[in-house]
């Protein structure tokens, strides 16, 4: 019964409101910007290599840029890219990449409003800064209910639901591969995360951006390898894609609807551009303009779909693995992956998909507790949160597939839509402080914002006056 409830939830949610609600408030967001993800690519760029710098942040509080943009890619690359794309092609078949793809590319002006807008509402805390979707529905909304409900729904949503997809996953990939034992995958998986969240704010930064670079470069080498190796397919790859998108060539899947779906589903839970997670992370760093991390967060949504989910698709596609058997999730890229590059591919898929999840779980830890933060600073409610994160790691690994999967597509669902409405309604201050960077880059300055850059702010508490 709760399956059938659960589904009910998600038919309602994403077939009448959300598919919608993404598509064509990220198609507003990208026209009022003039399509800032492809007109300022090269200053994301910028600001994120000049994030690298570590020596240049270390007299100040809270995160580096890059930091900041790997926790959030940590959440962003994890078994979406891996499990959720092989998910999406063997329900939704081929043309669900293509969705993927339209979701990330109109999502990355809904990710640089929403990170933009957690910049401008962040606050000061013990590590440096917080902040995140909740922060500003109550400051910049005057609607401390509404940044509750996200706060609520995101802690159900990260620190709870989505450790059973990763762990899930994992375990998945370890019992293919080895025969491991769930529960004890599960266990190692706490005692390490169990060290890593105790050490706080610093330790995640720390420890996602030396694992992110690394695996997501490595496992995208390997996509390329193996591209150029069957670069005559590749054409007819792209076909199928476009073809089974429009409904044009039915292969596997459930025809159109069922790509759109499970396109935009599987897209929203790899990029989570508009969920309202990713701010969460913005709001940690020390710049000196909240558009820079806007950039940056945007950046990162393009990177996670276009680079990464495309090498796990272009693996998948370029066999046809997905059309036999009933093989789903971690297992069909591991399939797939070792009819291109023999079985030692399955240990590698194994290790990546462990190192990618754990990433992702410490991302999502600390969104949690950002979230946790927001509704009571009391250590207790924390220290609760902490035990009750480690617990659902040692659930997931255990638990049904499919009632997973569809819990994470209804809470995740649920959380956007609370979040669209947020950034709808306060998407022209994110416009008017794209206009003053851009404005003073056009005099040759290094952008500098200040709690009186934008007339009409109200409970700014992290940026100066321009007199001071």
């Amino acid at each position: 019964m709760l399956s059938d409830l659960i589904a009910f939830g998600n038919d309602l949610l994403w077939t009448y409101v959300l598919i919608g609600l993404l598509l064509i408030l990220g198609l507003y967001l990208s026209i009022r910007t003039k399509f800032v993800q492809f007109r300022m690519l090269p200053s994301m760029v910028k600001e994120l290599v000049k994030g690298t710098d570590r020596k240049a942040f270390r007299e100040r509080k809270g995160t580096t840029p890059f930091q900041a943009f790997a926790i959030s890619t940590a959440a962003r690359v994890g078994t979406g890219n891996l499990a959720g794309v092989a998910l999406a092609i063997s329900v939704g078949g081929p043309g669900a990449i293509f969705w993927m793809w339209i979701v990330a590319i109109i999502g990355a002006a809904t990710g640089f409003v929403e990170s933009t807008l957690a910049q401008i509402y962040k606050v000061k805390d013990k590590d440096g800064f917080r902040g995140g979707p909740a922060y500003y529905m109550e400051k910049a909304l005057g609607a401390r209910w509404f940044g509750l409900l996200f706060a609520i729904l995101l802690i159900l949503c990260f620190g709870l639901i989505f450790n059973g997809v990763q762990t899930h996953t994992i375990a998945d990939a370890f019992r293919g591969a080895y025969d491991v034992s769930p529960l004890l995958v599960g266990l190692i998986i706490a005692a390490i995360m169990g060290v890593i969240i105790f050490g706080g704010i610093r330790r995640i930064a720390v420890v996602a951006e030396i694992i992110v670079p690394i695996f997501a470069i490595t496992y995208v080498m390997v996509a390329l390898i193996i591209m150029i190796v069957n670069i005559t397919e590749v054409p007819a790859v792209f076909a199928l894609i476009f073809n089974n998108a429009f409904g044009l060539q039915e292969v596997v899947g459930g025809g159109i609807g069922a790509a759109i779906m499970n396109g935009v589903q599987r897209g929203l839970f790899s990029n989570e551009a508009g969920m309202g997670s990713a701010p969460n992370a913005a709001a940690t760093v020390y710049t000196s303009h909240p558009v820079k991390q806007g950039l940056i967060q945007s950046l990162s949504v393009l990177i996670d779909t276009l680079i990464i989910c495309s090498a796990t698709a272009f693996i998948i596609l370029l066999t046809d693995v997905y059309t036999v058997g009933d093989m789903e999730g971690i297992q069909l890229t591991q399939e797939a992956l070792a009819a291109h590059m023999g079985d030692w591919a399955t240990i590698f898929i194994t290790i990546a998909i462990f190192f990618f999840a754990v990433s992702s779980l410490l991302g999502n830890y600390y969104y949690g507790q950002a979230n946790i933060e927001f509704i009571t600073e009391k250590p207790i409610y924390l220290t609760l949160f902490r035990i009750a994160f480690l617990i659902m790691i040692l659930v997931g690994s255990t638990s049904d597939l499919d009632i997973i999967w569809a819990m994470a597509d209804l809470f995740m669902g649920s959380m956007a839509v609370v979040n669209l409405i947020a950034v709808a309604l306060l998407s022209k201050i994110a416009f008017k402080a794209l206009k003053n960077y851009q404005d003073q880059q056009k005099q040759g300055l290094d952008p500098v914002f200040f709690r009186d850059s934008i007339k009409g702010l109200k409970n700014i508490e992290s940026w100066e006056d321009k007199e001071k």
